[in-house]
């Protein structure tokens, strides 16, 4: 191959990227268009693009409050094909949710037909909905014929969409937002619209006001789904300024009383987004699991309002301590995590504290009010100057009839005429100087008639022609310089500007304040009642019962203290492992080869009907790890516990309950070493004996005390591993069975007392072959 053949093949081939650059480039353009153009709301209206081409495709169709419903499979397939390519799906879904008053304080969309319900229900079949704009939409909509905002190219540039809406109301507060987008997220919780405008007009009359005084109006969310808000009010202050924290939200209840002292329990209210069904699903759960046994029953008696039943266990039961617990163990009380993190001028996120997003609302307002005005002012200038070619031309008619009627060109000819000498009006009327141009210094010297002027005269109907519209226009003129003159110094002065502000929000107010309907604050601020949390055993009825589990893990709770030498049935192939006395308040304690000690109540044991259940099925025990012992927990009492490779340690009982199914790591073993010895520690003298029969005896002070761990050597082996330990009182003696099945105890030890970690000598004779002290 030639050097110029070398040469060609460097300039055809692409040149290399490196791979860290070019997807550090496409993750950033996507990060940034999931952040500006998906997840985050904007501050100045508080939607998201998807909303906001929602609403405005919806005013294009109009379809007004006060007008007819249109299909959803129209709206949402008109805003996918105009302004939002993503699938009718999204788009459907975000449309559905605007009409959700459970999930919106102030719904944007009129539904009719299945939306959705609280229980978690998803809304009908776009093609069977139907839907139009609520009067709180419109709001959000006015004044985009009046140029209040910028407009930008749709995504093909065929159409112009709005940027952001003007938003009569602070939107992003009203009605909340929630969106997670590339390393950041927003979770912003629904207000008071009443509440807010206080806020924001006390902003206008104190700019410099604290955030502290802001909530003296604005004292924290007020969600659809009402609830009690019982966060302590210096931490809503703190979430308030920082923008970030959580609030704590309760379910509303009362108390209703049955007669003969038989009450039950009225939840009315739920936490904001928590569906009912699902949390009727955990509450049945906690009665199946006994995990609350004071509560009975629940039941569902909702129609339109939510009504749930919660039936105590006795009516001893004391209900507050009865809702205490189950807002500890169930949704009947949320932290809702609040996260204030918009985007600023759409562009820039940011978290923000209440006052920088009420601030922003209305330096908004401020723009969209000066925006309006100058167009206004265009308008009006537009149509003086219309005006004012009509005078002349009343003021010079029959000029005006003969150019029309002789002249070829009459639009020309009506521009370039000296309108000085009219032919038929008195002096006073030939030195008219229209009021438009002594307001414009300057204009006096323009030509009489412009071309808009010309063109308005040449477009008047005959029927205009008579002295009545003349006087109509002149009173038209007047008012409408009045107007120009308010709306100059409008422009002109910051505090008219806020005055107007003030005026439009107290207006807003009136529609969608405290009196108007649906208006009242929803979620009551309450300090929490907090209940003493009562131990799981004093709500258990204690009542004896004995504890059976059968070598392959099947385990039982049989009522009463049955003799444990009993012959019991099991399954085929199986045969008794464990058997001893306890009651229904006992925590039951399983250790397993793998190190891992578990937890169970004695009161959720299945009962002795049957062969029972897998005790598998209630603790996450691996289908390879043994059961190495079950016991009743004691308080105050230690375990001695061991692998097979000889290392243990003494641990507190107090330190081995666990709270959960996966239990608690105790004993650390590695790969091929099993648990094989949890006892308790009743002694002062440890016995250990190998596999290969030799038996060691040491004091028990010589063994750590630690929670958790691989522990230390208690026997030293050539081959094999640890076969059993026991503790035991020296000054008592040992005690096993032999073969026979007779107690023997031995109190001379001597031979076999030594150091930790030591081999032992050969166990005494008689002692049992399979190398266990029980």
């Amino acid at each position: 191959m030639s050097a110029s053949d070398d040469d060609n093949n460097m300039e055809t081939a692409p040149l290399a990227e490196p791979l860290s650059r070019a997807i550090g480039e496409r993750y950033l353009t996507y990060a940034l268009s999931t952040i500006m153009d998906r997840a985050l709301p904007d501050v100045r209206d508080g939607l998201k693009p998807v909303h906001r081409r929602i609403l405005y495709t919806m005013r294009e169709l109009r379809l007004a409050s006060s007008g007819a419903y249109r299909k959803c499979a129209k709206i949402s397939g008109q805003v996918m094909g105009d302004y939002h390519p993503h699938g009718n799906a999204a788009i459907y879904d975000a449309l559905a949710r605007l009409a959700q008053d459970f999930n919106v304080r102030y719904p944007l969309v009129d539904g009719q037909g299945n939306f959705g319900n609280i229980d978690g229900d998803n809304p009908a079949a776009e093609r069977y909905t139907e839907a139009r704009l609520t009067p709180a939409a419109e709001a959000l909509l006015a004044g985009l014929d009046e140029n209040a905002v910028d407009y930008r190219p749709n995504y093909d540039g065929t159409l112009e969409e709005p940027v952001v809406l003007p938003a009569a109301f602070p939107n992003l507060l009203a009605n909340g937002a929630s969106g997670i987008a590339v390393g950041m997220a927003t979770n912003i919780p629904p207000h008071n619209i009443g509440e807010l405008i206080e806020a924001c007009l006390h902003l206008i009359k104190t700019p410099e006001a604290r955030d502290e005084t802001l909530m003296g109006y604005v004292p924290g969310p007020d969600f659809p789904t009402g609830g009690v808000i019982v966060e302590p009010r210096g931490s809503l202050l703190e979430t308030y300024r920082t923008g970030r924290g959580s609030i704590r939200l309760r379910a509303r209840w009362q108390v209703e009383d049955l007669g003969r002292g038989q009450w039950q329990v009225v939840v009315t209210e739920i936490p904001y987004q928590v569906q009912k069904s699902k949390l009727i699903e955990k509450l049945a759960e906690l009665i199946q699991l006994k995990k609350v046994p004071i509560l009975a029953d629940v039941r569902d008696e909702s129609a339109e309002d939510v009504r749930l039943i919660l039936e105590p266990r006795s009516r001893t039961v004391d209900p507050e301590v009865l809702m205490g617990t189950l807002f500890r163990n169930s949704d009947l009380e949320i932290r809702f995590a609040m996260n204030m993190n918009v985007l600023i001028d759409g562009r820039t996120p940011k978290v923000c504290s209440l006052k920088e997003v009420l601030r922003a609302f209305l330096d908004h307002r401020r723009e969209v009010l000066q925006r309006r005005s100058a167009h206004r002012l265009g308008k009006i200038d537009h149509r003086l100057e219309v005006l004012e070619g009509f005078i002349t031309a009343f003021l010079n008619l029959d000029r005006v009839i003969d150019i029309i009627r002789y002249d070829d060109e009459p639009k020309a000819a009506l521009m370039v005429e000296d309108w000085g000498n009219p032919h038929s009006r008195a002096s006073s009327e030939k030195d008219y100087v229209s009021p438009l141009k002594l307001a414009r210094p300057g204009a006096a010297d323009e030509p009489t008639l412009t071309e808009i002027q010309a063109e308005a005269i040449l477009n008047m109907r005959l029927r205009s022609l008579r002295r009545l519209e003349e006087l109509e226009l002149l009173r038209e003129q007047d008012e409408l310089m009045k107007e120009r003159a308010g709306l100059q110094d409008l422009l002109d002065s910051e505090s008219l500007q806020w005055g107007v502000i003030a005026g439009e929000l107290r207006e807003v107010r009136k529609s969608f304040g405290k009196d108007a309907p649906g208006g009242a604050r929803r979620s009551d601020l309450a300090e929490a009642a907090e209940v003493e949390e009562v131990p799981l055993e004093a709500m258990i009825e204690r009542e004896p019962i004995t504890v059976v589990c059968s070598k392959m893990g099947w385990v039982r709770g049989l009522k009463g203290h049955v003799a444990l030498d009993t012959e019991m049935k099991f399954k085929d192939g199986d045969g008794p492992r464990f058997a001893f006395h306890a009651e229904t308040t006992d925590r039951i304690l399983i250790c397993g080869s793998n190190g891992r000690i578990y937890t169970v109540m004695g009161a959720n044991l299945p009962g002795g009907r049957g062969m029972g259940e897998p005790l598998r099925l209630m603790v996450d025990l691996p289908n390879e790890a043994e059961i190495v012992e079950m016991l009743v927990y004691r308080s105050g009492e230690k375990l001695l516990v061991a692998s097979d490779a000889g290392d243990g340690f003494v641990v507190p009982m107090d330190e081995v309950l666990a709270q959960t199914r996966a239990g608690k790591v105790v004993l650390n073993v590695r790969e091929g070493v099993k648990a094989k010895v949890c006892r308790v520690v009743a002694g002062d003298h440890v016995a250990v004996v190998g596999e290969n029969r030799k038996m060691l005896v040491f004091p028990l002070a010589e063994l750590p005390e630690m929670a958790r761990g691989k522990g230390n050597r208690l026997q030293r082996y050539k081959d094999g591993g640890l076969s059993d330990a026991t503790t035991f009182e020296l000054a008592q003696g040992l005690s096993w069975k032999d073969p026979a099945g007779r107690t023997r105890t031995e109190t001379d030890l001597s031979e076999w007392l030594g150091a930790r970690a030591s081999a032992g000598r050969m166990a005494p004779r008689g002692f049992p072959r399979d190398n266990h002290f029980t």
